[in-house]
């Protein structure tokens, strides 16, 4: 790449959709912000590293532009796009709306299985922030939620939520370093535990309303510590 090298090897899968799999790759690499803003995506470039034609790339680069993760410039290059406010807070309704739901639903059973399994979750983040993995602290975070909604059986539904999540994604990784965050969280996980696990729908939805509430209360702070990440609305 002629501004942003893409870190690590790739190997590509022969079984699978080669546009599925630059699709998943290049994703994971913005959500994570190991492609920053404004990094420039040449086609070819991501023909050769992904070792395929640039038919696939195109079609991958196209999903992330619905997405609003990149800018497609038709015959010219693409670009990775700061954060997108309102694609972020349309994610974070759905989501809010789809987990009040969610754990009203899984309190009302009281499942002491579920509740087990959710709290060696947290135990995991715990051990991943004493020891500053925040990379896998976030890998758990998700694993908590998806836990809830396989629970619930809505496996498909986690995948559609996760599919447009991520600018809210990247704002979350922004913040999760700052002022406690991952602390909160960690806190915030047990007290939805403790609400499923005492069959308690309202204090379920209570934490589940504190637990989401967080990185969009924060955006000014977001965009004055990082500019090029979060740009002001217009």
């Amino acid at each position: 790449m002629s501004e942003h090298t893409l870190p690590g090897n790739f190997r590509l899968d022969r079984s699978r959709s080669a546009a599925l799999q630059v699709y998943e790759h290049l994703r994971e690499l913005i959500v994570t912000l190991a492609l920053p803003p404004g990094a420039l995506l040449s086609r070819a470039e991501l023909a050769s590293y992904f070792d395929v034609s640039v038919t696939p790339v195109r079609d991958a680069l196209s999903r992330l532009d619905e997405e609003r993760l990149v800018e497609v410039f038709p015959q010219h290059a693409t670009r990775v796009r700061a954060v997108d406010l309102d694609s972020a807070r349309e994610a974070h309704f759905l989501r809010l709306s789809v987990e009040l739901e969610l754990v009203h639903t899984l309190s009302q059973r009281a499942d002491p299985a579920l509740a087990k399994q959710l709290q060696a979750l947290v135990a995991r983040q715990r051990v991943c922030l004493e020891h500053g993995d925040l990379a896998t602290f976030t890998a758990m975070d998700l694993e908590f939620h998806r836990t809830m909604y396989e629970a619930a059986k809505l496996p498909g539904l986690w995948q559609r939520m996760r599919e447009g999540s991520g600018n809210l994604d990247r704002l979350r990784r922004l913040h999760l370093p700052l002022n406690g965050k991952a602390k909160s969280i960690l806190k915030e996980h047990g007290d939805i535990v403790v609400a499923i696990a005492k069959g308690d729908p309202a204090l379920a939805q209570a934490a589940v309303r504190q637990h989401l509430s967080g990185t969009l209360s924060v955006l000014d702070a977001l965009r004055e510590r990082y500019p090029d990440f979060v740009l002001p609305v217009h």
